[in-house]
């Protein structure tokens, strides 16, 4: 069988970059939340049936999608996009913002989806050459769902099994059409928490007669900064941040209760744990230091570190230089964000990689999750290439790799 080339995935997406960026804008127009990407789901299927595309629907809460193409002769490779969008007003100004208020895709997942959906085609036209089969796997979720993890645990990686995935994020903080990779952790593990200290409210005046869980609330805040500046590696990275702090409401009455929110973040799975089990101990320390009860929970699903494997980084390197050269290719700085692309790179080598869509003159400068983010569009049909040369050299080199 012969191994096709992804040359010139490049030309093909070029080729097809209206219909690309046509189906980009329609999908960010109509965003959806996690588990609720009911629209998104139906409008992906149209677009594979379109393209004569096996696929099966139902994943993760019924909206995960997870289509087929290529030969089932050989070996299995998998490509996946995000559906979902964030609670967010959009504030972009562009002429196809969303129309549904309060929600925006702010973190690209539109342009994930219309990307692969442009490899999608692009893979199509060669099907009868593709020494073995490809995955397309489109996952509601990712932003604090853990929908990689639903779509892991309902078999998206078996039958047949997957032996190489592949992923990208839209990355303002490159040019447009870079593409940053690097070796080992690339994003950071991810947890949520919740600290409730329960006290003894009353008149502001007489706080001998009160237990105070502000005071003790304030204590926990700055207390909870020592983990990372006293226990941690200085080399390591580790990250715990108090994001809402909410107390009372009156001038002259001290509250019953205060509410901490947080997140905590580390590139080690192993200081991830030790950051977890010391927030609880010194959070419970001080409230019973100032007399108050304290609970911590830690809402949602831990997000592991996103760690590229050395032989699936090897090959989404040699897909970039295929596609936007050496000279277009950068390691790229690892971040604390979180991305629950790294359930499936638990599971199977995989790589994931940042896209360059930074481009001033278009206004495509905001953060990932800023109401007025944009994208260069541009960098769509090289997105699409991208994909399509992952699935197409790692096929190629597992196929070399057979005994």
């Amino acid at each position: 069988m012969t191994i096709p080339k992804s040359k010139h995935t490049l030309q093909s997406a070029l080729a097809i970059s209206e219909w690309i960026v046509d189906l980009r804008r329609d999908l960010h127009a109509n965003p959806e939340l996690a588990y609720g990407e009911v629209r998104t789901s139906r409008r992906i299927q149209e677009v594979l049936t379109e393209l004569g595309i096996a696929h099966k629907t139902g994943f993760a809460g019924g909206t995960g999608i997870v289509a087929t193409l290529g030969s089932e002769q050989g070996p299995c490779v998998a490509l996946r996009a995000d559906m979902d969008a964030l609670p967010i007003q959009e504030q972009s100004g562009s002429d196809f913002s969303s129309l549904k208020p309060g929600v925006m895709h702010a973190c690209g997942h539109d342009t994930h989806m219309a990307m692969l959906l442009g490899a999608a085609r692009i893979l199509k036209q060669d099907e009868s050459s593709l020494p073995g089969q490809v995955k397309l796997v489109f996952q509601p979720a990712e932003e604090g769902g853990a929908g990689a993890k639903k779509m892991c645990d309902e078999g998206v990686l078996e039958d047949p099994k997957v032996q190489r995935m592949f992923g990208m994020h839209v990355w303002p903080q490159l040019p447009t059409g870079v593409v940053g990779l690097r070796e080992g952790a690339f994003l950071a593990s991810a947890t949520f928490f919740d600290i409730l200290v329960h006290g003894t409210g009353g008149h502001a005046a007489m706080p001998n007669l009160v237990v105070d869980p502000v005071v003790a609330g304030a204590q926990i805040v700055n207390s909870l900064q020592s983990i990372v500046s006293r226990e941690r590696d200085p080399f390591g990275s580790d990250v715990v941040s108090i994001s809402a702090f909410n107390a009372g409401d009156a001038y002259n009455v001290i509250p019953a209760t205060a509410h901490l929110k947080g997140t905590v973040r580390s590139l080690s799975l192993e200081d991830q744990a030790a950051n977890i089990q010391r927030i609880e101990e010194i959070a419970k320390a001080i409230g019973q230091a100032h007399r108050c009860r304290v609970e911590v929970n830690f809402p949602g699903t831990t997000y592991p570190p996103t760690v590229n494997d050395d032989k699936a980084l090897a090959v989404a390197r040699a897909a970039a230089r295929i596609v936007v050269g050496e000279a277009g290719l950068v390691v790229n700085s690892p971040t604390m964000g979180g991305e629950d692309f790294s359930f499936y790179a638990q599971k199977v080598p995989s790589a994931f990689a940042a896209l360059g869509i930074g481009n001033e003159a278009k206004g495509s400068t905001h953060s990932l999750h800023h109401p007025e983010f944009r994208v260069d569009e541009d960098a769509l049909p090289i997105g699409a290439a991208m994909h399509a040369a992952f699935a197409m050299e790692a096929l190629a080199e597992l196929n070399l790799a057979k005994p």
